[in-house]
């Protein structure tokens, strides 16, 4: 048979094609027909010629054709009884680009920040083939190739992307695919740095958190250091404070991984706290006075010192000083040296501390006493110094004055001269020494000065203990006097026992137990045995020298 056909068909349109034989046989056999058509969109109509002009047998196949028929064979054949021949038909159907998919590579696990991903835009059939491609996220043009590489992806990459695929007769549009940036970022709010008492939330969040297709988990952590896990993205402080101030991270997990969030700093701001005042006068030397206020604040506060209500030095600006003022600022910090001081310095002594959230202030008074005690040639001396303790006052020049010396607050003895020496000190010489110098005008008490005198340990004093009674425990104890503290040992001939720093070498025992204490260790032994008995000798040793003692323990 003949087949007669449009060389291109397209999509929609109906189209007739036709096939024809010259064989016609009234009453006979011969047969004409379509094959591989829908017959639910397509009509058969035949036609016959049998005259002078003309002999022939038509069979015309009407139908509208999809895309799906593109390609597709139909065959029309003529049978005559067993005999048959038949002519193929290919259709070439023109469509718009169509079955166009996003392809999205790598195509499972977590697509994280810095990563190269690829989309592609497939189309399933297109007559005449594409000419052209667009990309679009979110609406918004993006691309114009096949393929979309993203190297690199950045957070703002999240989103819902499709493509679109052009012939010459229109366009083909793919469903959109979600780009899904798996990304961990904490924001704060209202802000990174609020203040004190302020409802504030700290939330971590992945893109597109909220339409995830799975649950995901929250680890919160503050300054490294864990806080909480669970399925809540948020972090709450219905009223932050100073101590929540710090630097948050979280770490978001989901069944294909996890990502941690750069940590963000949580700052609280605040009022001054009540500053801590201190006053120190320097009784070994010249007469020097320092006021020190400190205090605690965010932000950082400026600090006045004052005296009876005149400002004498200030953190902020510039303050008129004397040649005997010396200031020194930190942050919350400021610092008053006041050298020559003398009973013009007496008074009432203030610090203020404020920010732009508040103020608040200190006081304590100074009295600078004219008597000053004085230790030659320092308050830290080994046993054997000579030592001269020298009181110096303000006495009338008029009248002798007389001094009254004290030591650990008991009266030690009167005198009319102003030093009390010791040309050989002992350890038990130590302790805090006071003088009081008398005269015409009146009396004044130095400040209390330590004195510390440093020797070798004395005899230890080691005894030993049977108690027999509910059941055999051995007590041995040992002690010494020294400055500095020793170090104690005891021995059971080769045997370390116990010792009051550390020892590995010691022959630990589950009967024996150890208590220290300063210059002091006792050893309990429960049970005691033969093994137990022996020569226990106690070893003191420190800087300056060592002794030792021993005792027979007998079980």
């Amino acid at each position: 048979p003949s087949v007669t056909s449009s060389e291109e068909l397209t999509e929609g349109q109906r189209s007739t094609l036709e096939c024809s034989t010259p064989y016609v046989c009234p009453g006979g056999d011969i047969v004409l027909h379509w094959k591989g058509y829908d017959p639910r969109v397509a009509v058969v109509a035949g036609s016959v010629w049998l005259d002078t002009s003309r002999v022939g047998h038509q069979l015309n196949l009407t139908s509208s054709f999809s895309w799906k028929d593109h390609s597709k064979k139909l065959l029309c054949e003529v049978s005559d009884g067993s005999k048959r021949a038949s002519t193929e038909l290919v259709l070439r159907v023109r469509h718009t680009p169509k079955d166009t998919q996003v392809s999205l590579s790598p195509s499972s696990g977590n697509i994280g920040v810095g990563d190269t991903v690829t989309l592609s835009c497939q189309v399933g059939s297109s007559h005449p083939p594409v000419s052209g491609y667009r990309w679009y996220k979110d609406g918004v043009a993006v691309g114009t190739e096949r393929v979309l590489a993203l190297r690199g992806v950045r957070r703002e990459d999240h989103g819902r992307y499709r493509c679109e695929a052009q012939n010459a007769l229109g366009t083909g549009v793919s469903p959109p695919v979600t780009l899904r940036v798996f990304s961990a970022e904490i924001s704060a709010s209202p802000a990174a740095e609020v203040l004190e008492g302020t409802a504030t939330s700290l939330s971590c969040d992945v893109p597109g958190r909220e339409g995830h297709p799975e649950e995901l988990s929250y680890t919160w952590y503050k300054n490294s250091a864990w806080l909480k896990e669970g399925p809540a993205h948020t972090l709450l402080f219905p009223a932050v404070s100073a101590a929540d101030a710090g630097y948050y991270s979280c770490q978001v997990t989901n069944s294909q991984g996890s990502d941690t969030a750069q940590a963000i700093s949580l700052s609280v701001t605040y009022p001054p706290r009540i500053p801590t005042l201190t006053l120190f006068q320097d009784t070994q030397g010249g007469r020097l006075v320092i006021v020190l206020c400190t205090v605690d604040s965010h932000p950082p506060a400026t600090l006045n010192i004052d005296r009876d209500g005149t400002v004498l030095a200030t953190s902020g600006a510039r303050v008129a000083l004397g040649q005997r003022l010396g200031v020194t600022s930190s942050r919350n910090s400021l610092r008053l040296e006041m050298r020559d001081a003398g009973a013009r310095d007496n008074g009432n002594y203030g610090c203020t501390a404020s920010n732009a959230h508040g103020n608040a202030s200190a006081t304590k008074v100074l009295e600078i006493r004219a008597a000053r005690l004085l230790i030659h040639p320092s308050a830290e001396v080994t046993e054997g110094t000579a030592v001269t303790l020298s009181c110096v006052g303000t006495a009338d020049t008029a009248e002798e004055p007389l001094y009254t010396w004290y030591r650990n607050g008991r009266r030690l003895r009167d005198s009319s001269f102003p030093t009390l020496q010791f040309p050989s000190v002992r350890g038990h010489d130590a302790g805090t020494f006071q003088c009081r110098v008398r005269s015409g005008n009146g009396s004044d008490t130095s400040e209390t000065v330590p004195l510390r005198v440093f020797y070798p340990p004395r005899q230890p004093v080691l005894s030993s203990f049977l108690q027999s009674q509910g059941g055999r425990l051995g007590i041995v104890q040992c002690s010494v006097e020294s400055d500095p503290e020793s170090s104690l040992t005891l021995r059971r001939g080769d045997d370390v026992i116990a010792c009051t720093q550390g020892c590995p070498q010691a022959a630990t025992s589950p009967r024996v137990q150890v208590t220290r204490s300063y210059n002091s260790l006792k050893v309990e032994i429960r049970d005691v045995v033969v093994e137990d008995e022996g020569i226990y000798v106690c070893r003191a040793g420190n800087s300056q020298g060592s002794a030792s003692a021993a005792v027979d323990f007998k079980a």
